[in-house]
């Protein structure tokens, strides 16, 4: 009997993993590594990305990095490309939250939340796409929300940058896939945190309301989310370009 092809083997790929110290960035670098990859992770604080490490091993490199000095980015990215091999993942996981209603968002706010979590992860992407565009081979995975799908209040200047992320990332697939650099998007369910259980602990009815509209009646892991990268990331999906895939336990469409 043939030996079944592992169709998402990583081996030897190097990622790049902004955010990666924690939560969702941190449950996609432990995937990576399981598969074969290289991880970098990269954020602004150097303790939790040294846990990090411990935890990931010998195939996680970090660097301390803030996304949004965007300045530092083609200093990051060759140093990564020099010191440790080429970038074949980028996953923009990276971001802030605010959570306020609209009317007293200041403009301020606004522009910190769309600043990082869109102007930094295009001028990342901008910067790793010439690269890739040279090997003719990349996959850009971009961590959207649910806020970009459907409506949820008090989250105006989150729910427009990750709605902004899905157009960037149409708008490149349509101008780069032809390169064979490939982009997509992942919109989080309710996934699973600390944060997010002391949250449901406040807010029984606003529990007993999200799962009562999620068919698979669970919240999500980092681990849920993992996967979905892991195969955005590796050959498995090579024909699969400028998507947002709900990794939601089907709430969107859960009534």
């Amino acid at each position: 009997m043939n030996k079944i092809e592992n169709i998402v083997d990583l081996t030897d790929r190097v990622a790049l993993i902004t955010g990666g110290g924690s939560g969702i960035g941190l449950g996609i670098a432990k995937q990576f590594i399981a598969l074969g990859a290289k991880v970098v992770i990269t954020g602004r604080d150097q303790k939790k990305l040294e846990e990090a490490k411990t935890i990931l091993g010998a195939n996680c490199f970090y660097f301390t990095n803030d996304v949004t000095k965007k300045e530092e980015h083609e200093n990051l990215v060759q140093s990564i490309e020099e010191k440790i091999g080429a970038i074949q993942i980028l996953v923009n996981n990276a971001g802030r939250h605010s959570k306020k209603p609209s009317l007293e968002a200041t403009d301020g706010e606004f522009q910190e939340i769309m600043d990082t979590n869109v102007n930094s992860v295009f001028v990342l992407t901008r910067t790793v796409l010439k690269y890739m565009i040279t090997r003719k081979k990349g996959s850009v995975i971009n961590i959207s929300s649910m806020t970009a799908l459907y409506g949820i209040p008090l989250v105006v200047a989150y729910s427009s940058s990750k709605t902004a992320l899905l157009g960037m990332t149409r708008t490149l697939a349509s101008e780069y896939s032809h390169t064979g650099v490939r982009f997509n998007a992942i919109a989080p369910g309710f996934i699973e945190s600390k944060m997010f259980r002391n949250a449901m602990a406040q807010d029984p009815e606003r529990e007993r309301k999200i799962l009562s509209r999620t068919p698979a009646q669970r919240f999500g892991s980092p681990s849920d989310i993992a996967k979905a990268a892991a195969f955005l990331a590796s050959d498995a999906s090579e024909f699969i370009t400028g998507i947002c895939l709900p990794v939601d336990g089907g709430n969107s469409i859960g009534f």
